[in-house]
């Protein structure tokens, strides 16, 4: 999504210490297989939540800067009501899309135009049993103004550089064995008839 709002305006990065210690940290190769050149992107690393918040505050009010992206780990007061609101306004100044990532954290009340939960899901196998495209449950949360929330199934088509729906199923029913054994009792097998 950030790379379609930056409107070829950089993107700030912003990642807990803690984030990077348990997730890691962005990865040039990756982001550019993304469709993100690493050169369009800042990583900023902040030691605690509070220097985070102010990061990405102070960028999102650059009028350079086209989207911030803010990576935290775990719950904090520090994301208050009051810290999402100045993040907001702090978007609305200077025209900047604002993503914040939390992880072992529970959502909370803010003043974000959406929320949304993310967690990995079960990837379609490929031809010959290869692992499948990376896959996601993708859950709304919230939107401002109401509207639909539900959850979504989502695969990374990394040709296309975009989040495709995983494709159906066969519908086909496997059938079942004829002359399977069932219950045997002793050394003797039972055979359905």
């Amino acid at each position: 999504m950030a790379q379609t709002i930056r409107e070829d305006r950089p993107i700030l990065w912003g990642v807990h210490d803690m984030m990077a210690q348990e997730t890691g940290r962005p990865y040039g190769r990756g982001l550019h297989e993304m469709g993100l050149s690493p050169r369009d992107i800042l990583v900023v690393r902040t030691r605690d939540l509070q220097t985070l918040l102010a990061v990405g505050e102070e960028a999102l009010r650059c009028l350079a800067v086209g989207a911030v992206v803010l990576s935290a780990w775990g719950e904090a007061k520090a994301f208050s009501m009051t810290a999402s609101r100045r993040l907001a306004l702090a978007a609305e100044t200077g025209g900047g899309t604002l993503f914040l990532a939390r992880a072992a954290a529970a959502p909370c009340p803010s003043a974000a135009e959406s929320r949304w939960s993310v967690a990995s899901s079960a990837s379609v196998p490929l031809e010959g049993g290869a692992p499948g495209r990376p896959s996601f449950s993708v859950t709304l949360l919230r939107r401002r103004g109401g509207g639909q929330t539900g959850t979504s199934i989502l695969e990374w088509d990394r040709e296309q550089r975009s989040f495709q729906p995983p494709p159906p199923l066969s519908g086909g029913l496997v059938p079942l064995a004829g002359q399977r054994p069932t219950a045997a009792t002793g050394g003797e097998r039972r055979y359905a008839a």
